[in-house]
């Protein structure tokens, strides 16, 4: 009995229930098919370094040079935090001469021990290969302006590990956004048809008017 009364509400309001998932569909659509046709999120690149003082500046001594580690270690964990700064944007910046080129950029950096992790993304290619190369150059040639205590000189950066630049995928969940989307529609159709046939009381059946306590007495077919 219920399925039946569901299914003559149903029927009865699917306009109402369509309404709300035509119009997300509207917007949905459009970067669903987006989505499908590119199938990326920009570009992304990462490099692994190493750095330290310069070898000049460590006297000859005898022993395993574990202090020379420890500093070592020391200075990647700073550059870490100096890569995530503003200040390290600005000289990016500076270095490639025009900001604007920096619209869209993420930058991400990261350490294990002695060795430094920077990850960049950008959504045009050509761009964030001119912008990793100067953010090496950067992290080889300024650091010595951000830490004093590395002397006139800046500490020597080798790069580990370059990849090279690559293409991002786009996430699962910007994918299925737009199915999501028309989802909460179809959901908020059924509220919205389930609230309207609720404040309405009229009667059109004949098993509702009997619920009423009132008999039947006669019904009139419609007319085909």
């Amino acid at each position: 009995m219920e399925l039946i009364l569901v299914m003559r509400v149903l029927l009865r309001r699917w306009w109402i229930i369509i309404v709300p998932v035509i119009v997300a569909a509207f917007f949905a659509v459009p970067q669903f098919l987006a989505d499908t046709e590119t199938g990326t999120a920009g570009y992304y690149t990462d490099f692994s370094y190493s750095a330290a003082q310069e070898s000049s500046n460590f006297d000859v001594r005898d022993g395993d040079y574990q202090d020379v580690w420890l500093a070592s270690e020391f200075v990647v964990n700073a550059f870490t935090d100096w890569v995530r700064s503003t200040s390290f944007r600005d000289e990016l910046a500076d270095l490639v001469g025009d900001p604007d080129l920096l619209n869209g950029l993420t930058i991400a950096a990261d350490n294990n021990r002695s060795i430094g992790l920077v990850a960049m993304s950008h959504p045009d290619e050509l761009i964030l290969t001119r912008l990793e190369s100067a953010a090496i150059t950067v992290l080889q040639t300024r650091n010595q302006d951000y830490f004093p205590h590395l002397g006139d000189s800046p500490a020597e950066v080798t790069i580990i590990n370059r990849p090279g630049v690559r293409v991002a995928s786009a996430p699962v969940t910007d994918r299925f956004e737009p199915i999501l989307q028309l989802g909460v529609a179809l959901f908020a159709g059924l509220i919205l048809a389930g609230v309207v046939e609720y404040f309405d009381r009229t009667l059109r059946y004949r098993d509702e008017v009997e619920a009423q306590g009132l008999a039947v007495l006669a019904s009139i077919p419609k007319h085909k």
